[in-house]
């Protein structure tokens, strides 16, 4: 099932989910050195890539929930897709509480923040994994031409998608 929002033949959703999940999960690792090291610089490098991620989130869920409209009632693919955001909502409101709980003094951080970031990284491994099976195993937001021949997403000679047979000349 392709994705409703795209551009330049690809899934927006798919493009953006990578900066919230890098960021937030950057800002847990330097939370960690920031503990391991003493090193104050570590929590304000954490509280700012923190923010990046949030703000990133809010962007792809906006894309995630256009695609999620598109997919199939009752199906397998619909009751993950919901599982995947109503979590994902939960890891952004978790990342969003030790945020503003650190934004007093990001240099010390009360437990209660630690503790929201720990279990929205937790809670990210779980939704991220449903992200992946709804496009690896049910193929939400692929491209309904994929295959191994199948041309450029920028190809004007087919269009954004082809929906014919593989293509049997090599891909450029």
């Amino acid at each position: 099932m392709e994705s409703r929002a795209k551009l330049f033949g690809h899934a927006i959703h798919q493009m953006l989910i990578v900066f919230p999940l890098g960021l937030l999960a950057t800002a847990v690792i330097f939370d960690i050195i920031a503990w391991r090291t003493g090193e104050p610089h570590w929590l304000t490098a954490e509280y700012y890539m923190m923010g990046a991620g949030i703000i990133g989130g809010f962007a792809a869920a906006i894309f995630g929930f256009i695609d999620y409209l598109g997919i199939p009632e009752n199906t397998r693919a619909k009751s993950i897709g919901m599982m995947h955001g109503v979590g994902n909502a939960i890891v952004l409101l978790l990342f969003l509480t030790s945020f503003l709980l650190r934004r007093p003094d990001p240099l010390t951080p009360s437990v209660l923040a630690h503790v929201c970031s720990y279990a929205g990284a937790a809670l990210a491994l779980v939704t991220g994994w449903m992200g992946g099976e709804l496009v690896t195993r049910l193929g939400i937001g692929v491209d309904d031409g994929a295959n191994p021949n199948a041309p450029s997403s920028l190809d004007t000679e087919h269009g954004p998608t082809h929906h014919g047979p593989p293509l049997s000349h090599p891909p450029m």
